[in-house]
């Protein structure tokens, strides 16, 4: 799962990113519409505001505020992740697959590690911070869809590498800087980047267990 992640403000590479997300004209109508300020920097939670990379009408890669979190008929609370294995084939998912892919860029994200209990269910124990080896910005996979005129996204996640396997048992999806261009292009088969997502990660605890 993902369902935190943070933005540094002093991270020099993702300065240009928050500009242009604070420059579109939709971050005025997230504002007036929702209530939603834009957020760039900081911890990040589900129904946020953040700058999104996705292609414009052109198709051409561009920055967008968007709301984290699909909205579902008849409940309170938003489809922040949707797992890879099966986005291509889930009728809440299947098109945003092939034709509404983005990145969320954060500085890392967090996890709680999860204790199986003899019961069989499981206590949440330690927060995590998490992110790629030898990388500033961790691009995380997304989806989006709008509603209500407004884009709004979810992560994707996929099972995790053997180091991260006794923290929690999934991750997000995580590509390198340099195939996220293709990752958003309507014309490249997701599936064949898959392969190339990143599961080498650090990780260092940030809170006590509980």
């Amino acid at each position: 799962m993902c369902t935190r992640f943070y933005i540094e403000k002093e991270n020099a590479e993702l300065h240009d990113i928050m500009v242009a997300a604070l420059r579109s004209s939709l971050t005025m109508k997230f504002l007036k519409k929702m209530a939603k300020p834009l957020l760039t920097s900081g911890e990040i939670r589900p129904t946020d505001l953040v700058p999104v990379i996705a292609p414009n009408q052109k198709g051409i890669r561009a920055v967008f505020p968007m709301k984290w979190g699909f909205s579902l008929p008849k409940s309170s609370s938003p489809v922040v992740n949707a797992r890879v294995e099966t986005a291509s084939e889930k009728a809440l998912f299947i098109e945003h697959w092939h034709k509404h892919r983005c990145i969320i860029p954060a500085s890392w994200y967090y996890e709680w590690k999860h204790h199986s209990l003899p019961n069989g269910k499981t206590k949440t124990g330690r927060k995590y911070l998490i992110q790629p080896v030898g990388a500033s910005i961790t691009y995380l996979c997304g989806l989006y869809r709008f509603e209500d005129d407004l884009p709004v996204f979810t992560i994707l996640t996929r099972e995790p590498g053997e180091e991260l396997r006794e923290i929690h048992d999934r991750m997000p999806l995580i590509l390198p800087g340099d195939v996220i261009a293709d990752w958003i292009n309507v014309e490249t088969d997701p599936c064949v980047l898959l392969p190339l997502s990143l599961t080498e990660m650090v990780f260092e605890p940030v809170e006590k267990d509980s």
